[in-house]
């Protein structure tokens, strides 16, 4: 009987030990899964912060792009004005220059 006994519980014991051994696999399959959502989940998010980061860039640029360009087309405006203005002056100078001296030419005539 004692035998009989003794079989018995080193059944019973290695059958929980594989009972707890199978609760660990389970536990061990049911954290690695877990753990891999978390990477997935962190990935999604880092992959969808560096499009918004990607589309910011792009609509900056643009928005510098087009600041450029309109004052680059200011200045370039803006001299021309100023050259013709200059051209306007010069012009008027000349010709204030050119009456003046045929005011003086026909004074001089008429002396």
């Amino acid at each position: 009987m004692k035998i009989t006994s003794l079989i018995v519980a080193l059944l019973a014991a290695g059958t929980l030990t594989a009972f707890g051994q199978e609760g660990t696999a389970q536990d061990i399959k049911h954290d690695a899964k877990k753990a891999g959502e978390k990477i997935k989940e962190g990935v999604e998010t880092v992959g969808e912060k560096t499009k918004h980061a990607a589309e910011t860039v792009g609509e900056k640029t643009k928005d510098t792009a087009e600041t450029v360009g309109r004052k680059t087309k200011e200045t370039v405006e803006s001299i021309g004005e100023k050259t013709n203005q200059g051209s306007s002056t010069a012009h008027s100078k000349s010709t204030k220059k050119v009456r003046k001296t045929k005011a003086e030419a026909g004074r001089a005539l008429k002396s």
